[in-house]
């Protein structure tokens, strides 16, 4: 399975404004929450502190927000349906787990991951190699270029909807949102 990690940073290579090396220099906002800064460490454990977990746009955080990082990630790939629906019914699971402690950062974690499985795979699925920018410039997607991708889109896609419809986790969402104003 191709590392995602590698691919992002190969992808994003020579787009504008994308991809820059954080340095003393660049431009950080000093009131963002920590999974979405670059210059803070990694080390906020989030089940011990959800009031520092903001829920961010789409997939933000994913791979910086501890414990639920190592508790995921190893259950997340997107090769085929078969995986798909292997991972998509592992992370389920873990959601559920989450949902019995009222943990929403796991709830919302465990839904990003599923969400980047669909994106993921999505990406593949419309895309050759994965590849949305060449020299810098987005390409036109093509229609389907890898169809074991788009099938594993399409079964994380219904694991996502069962995260997205649950009356517990859209009422911890809620009550979290309500906490951060």
């Amino acid at each position: 399975m191709p590392d995602c990690r590698e691919g992002r940073r190969r992808h994003l290579e020579g787009v504008p404004g994308r991809n820059a090396p954080v340095t003393s220099d660049s431009p950080q906002d000093e009131n963002a929450p920590p999974h979405v800064r670059d210059d803070v460490a990694h080390d906020v454990d989030y089940r011990a502190h959800p009031e520092r977990y903001e829920i961010g746009r789409g997939e933000e955080g994913v791979f910086k927000v501890q414990p639920y990082k190592s508790e995921l990630l190893s259950l997340w790939g997107y090769a085929d349906r078969e995986t798909a629906d292997e991972s998509g019914e592992a992370i389920y699971r873990q959601f559920k787990r989450y949902r019995e402690d009222d943990d929403f950062v796991g709830m919302d974690m465990a839904r990003k991951y599923l969400q980047m499985g669909y994106t993921r795979a999505m990406r593949y699925a419309r895309y050759p190699g994965g590849q949305k920018y060449e020299n810098g410039e987005q390409r036109e997607p093509v229609y389907w270029a890898d169809s074991d991708k788009r099938d594993a889109a399409l079964v994380y896609d219904v694991w996502l909807e069962r995260v997205r419809d649950d009356d517990r986790y859209r009422e911890l969402e809620a009550r979290h949102r309500e906490q951060r104003e």
